[in-house]
């Protein structure tokens, strides 16, 4: 992944990975100007997916020590 696509937000990398999108289904664009295209669109894609894994290992971490608390909670009474 390239230095500006660790430094975009989730949103921004949707939002633009969806505009590349649009433009690969409307067509009329050069078999370069397609793969450019389908290329930025992959990159987006993995910031995307590394925002989104992420996230998702924060939550498991979160809903862990939580579930962890009221086990040992539980044991001290």
């Amino acid at each position: 992944m390239t230095e500006a696509g660790t430094a975009l937000g989730y949103e921004q990398a949707r939002d633009e990975l969806i505009e590349v999108v649009r433009k690969l289904e409307a067509g009329g664009t050069s078999l370069e100007e397609s793969l450019a295209l389908w290329e930025r669109g992959e990159e987006l894609a993995k910031v995307c997916r590394n925002w989104l894994e992420g996230a998702r290992a924060r939550l498991d971490s979160a809903l862990a020590g939580r579930d962890g608390e009221g086990a040992s909670g539980a044991a001290e009474e």
